[in-house]
């Protein structure tokens, strides 16, 4: 185990004591890379970092409720912090589920074992969306999470930056339709073709939704944004720039604006998975960071970028399967793709379950040597 730090904090603590006079950030190499400015070395953490794959996690969730765990700030402090005790990550991504907004939304969703997220009562017709919230109090309803966002802030010591996120409303209203996962999402689907006016309707929805619990987070602490759009690869090129991109723009354009009311700088991610037929669009997005799946060239995601954005990604999660050798190779040539500037490591999707947690840290400490040799050679 990578002895880091914070091996003796606690999160068992009321939120609600807490100021929001953070500690000082000591490691803002992430939030650099974000915003393309130069770095001593590549910056790296990876979805679902707090996850299965450590055994604490698992222990600790043991005989818990999924959601119940989302609503306990303490508890979503402790995950977020445990791979911080393994590993040097330069950030942190606070313990939540992009599910939380539907549930603020008034659908039920329950965590079924060895099935995933399931809405007992999904979205048939246009007129189930007179069941949804019209005006979501997302304090009241959301509060949670930006209480384990402050008490996180503070039980991580400034060590390195909070990430915030949500999930992008294509992939929420994919969720509310199909009433879970789907293969083909053809339900969904469904209604884009056949119910295009409610599908915008519902879209705006979640829009409106997404943007406050965003600022709320902000609010709370969190030093940089995460937009998933997890399912955008089930569209094609015309039903994204229909159905996902506006209000992907949107989201980013109404936050953004209202952050510079107080003079806040908060860099945000967007990461449209399968999405390659978009990376043009998304550069121009008003996002700093676009992340990227296994399935796009480094090279290539820098040429059509144009050097708009950083970029964010994207290892193929199945190759923290090879042996560590293996692994530093992958993540040299990887980096040698993207190049040290604008960039941060990441998977191109989250951790899986199985991962040894060694395999996870020989990831990490490969993207450091490796970006720190290139960056003196330079």
């Amino acid at each position: 185990m990578y002895n880091y730090y914070l091996q003796s904090n606690t999160c068992a603590e009321d939120p609600d004591t807490w100021p929001k006079d953070f500690p000082t950030l000591q490691n803002d190499t992430f939030l650099r890379a974000a915003r393309g400015e130069e770095t001593e070395h590549v910056p790296v953490w990876c979805m679902r970092q707090a996850g299965r794959y450590l055994p604490e996690f698992r222990e600790s969730r043991a005989g818990k409720d999924f959601f119940d765990t989302c609503r306990s700030p303490e508890s979503c402090c402790e995950l977020t912090l445990q791979p911080l005790r393994r590993f040097p990550f330069d950030a942190a991504i606070i313990f939540s589920d992009i599910l939380v907004v539907p549930q603020a939304m008034g659908m039920d969703v329950l965590m079924v074992a060895g099935k995933g997220p399931t809405f007992p009562d999904p979205l048939k017709e246009p007129e189930d969306l007179q069941r949804l919230r019209t005006a979501v109090d997302v304090e009241k309803e959301l509060g949670y999470v930006f209480k384990a966002i402050t008490l996180t802030r503070h039980k991580i010591e400034g060590k390195v930056p909070l990430i915030g996120f949500t999930g992008a409303p294509w992939t929420l209203m994919a969720y509310m339709i199909e009433g879970g996962g789907s293969n083909t999402y053809s339900k969904a689907k469904r209604w884009l073709y056949r119910h295009p006016e409610a599908s915008h309707m519902l879209l705006r929805m979640l829009t409106d939704v997404i943007v406050e619990y965003l600022l709320g987070q902000v609010a709370a602490g969190a030093q940089a944004l995460q937009v998933f759009d997890s399912h955008a690869g089930i569209l094609g090129p015309v039903q994204f720039k229909d159905f996902s991109l506006p209000y992907l723009r949107d989201i980013a354009r109404r936050v953004k604006d209202k952050l510079k009311e107080t003079g806040q700088d908060v860099p945000m991610i967007v990461f449209a998975k399968d999405a390659h037929y978009a990376l043009e669009d998304l550069s121009q997005s008003h996002y700093e960071v676009v992340g990227l799946d296994w399935t796009i060239d480094p090279r290539s995601a820098r040429e059509r970028t144009g050097g708009k954005v950083s970029l964010q990604g994207n290892m193929d999660p199945c190759a923290l399967y090879s042996p560590k050798d293996r692994i530093s190779e992958i993540v040299q040539k990887m980096v040698e793709g993207f190049g040290t500037r604008g960039y941060i490591a990441n998977l191109g999707h989250g951790l899986y379950p199985d991962m040894d947690p060694e395999n996870v840290g020989a990831f990490v400490e490969a993207v450091h040597q490796h970006s720190k040799l290139m960056i003196k050679q330079i």
